[in-house]
This record gives C-alpha cells, structure tokens and sequence, in this order.
C-alpha cells in the first residue's frame, strides 16, 4: 500500500554569533542541514523556504546561503523579522514547506540560543 504524502510545514531557529556573511552562511547551512536530516529531507519533495532575520543580521541573505548549500531549483523567500523590543537578537528564523508520508511527525529545531524562543520543542 502506497503512502500519501501531504504538505507539512517545519519550523526552525538558530542564533548568528555576529553580523556577517559568513557567520549568517554558516549558522543558515547549519540549522538547514539538521533539520533536513532529523525530518528525513529530500531536496525534490521541498516545494518553498521562507527565512526572517532579525534587523542586527543584514550583511547576508540566509538564502544565498541555501544556494550554496545546493538548494539551487527550490523558490527561497528573505525578511526582516519584526523589531519586536526585549526579543532576542541574531536570529535567523526558517519555514520549509515540503511533501512528506502523511504519518510522518515532523522536527522543529531551534539551535543554539534560539532554544528559548520554543522550550516546549
């Protein structure tokens, strides 16, 4: 018996030690990678990413980054998060919506500092 596969949204978070390309590049290909790999990922079934940085992070796209990483054929969306006073700085915010089996449970990670944006994940 075949398994359906549904659109499912993942979430994810990861804090950027400083504001500059290569620490946005390395800190995007990391949260990308883990949840990638804890969901069980394949690039094809990916049908849009959406990234928000938080305003201290501007001196790279987190999409360039995915390029790099090789998610070359998939629609890939930056914004600025809201300036929201008191919330945590650096933060690089992901949402994947991909195909995936219909039982799958999927895996939210926040990394890092971003941990505490979502301690009941």
């Amino acid at each position: 018996m075949e398994t359906l596969e549904v659109v499912k949204g993942i979430r994810g978070a990861i804090t950027v030690p400083e504001n500059s390309p290569e620490a946005i590049e390395r800190q995007t290909k990391k949260l990308l990678a883990e949840i990638m790999s804890k969901n069980s990922l394949q690039k094809e079934k990916i049908i849009s990413i959406f990234f928000t940085a938080t305003p201290d992070l501007n001196a790279q796209f987190p999409a360039t980054a995915a390029r790099k990483a090789g998610l070359t054929e998939i629609p890939l969306l930056c914004a600025q998060e809201m300036d929201v006073p008191g919330s945590l700085e650096k933060v690089i915010r992901v949402l994947i919506l991909t195909y995936l089996p219909e039982n799958q449970k999927v895996q939210h990670l926040y990394l890092e500092g971003a941990k505490v944006l979502r301690p009941d994940w």
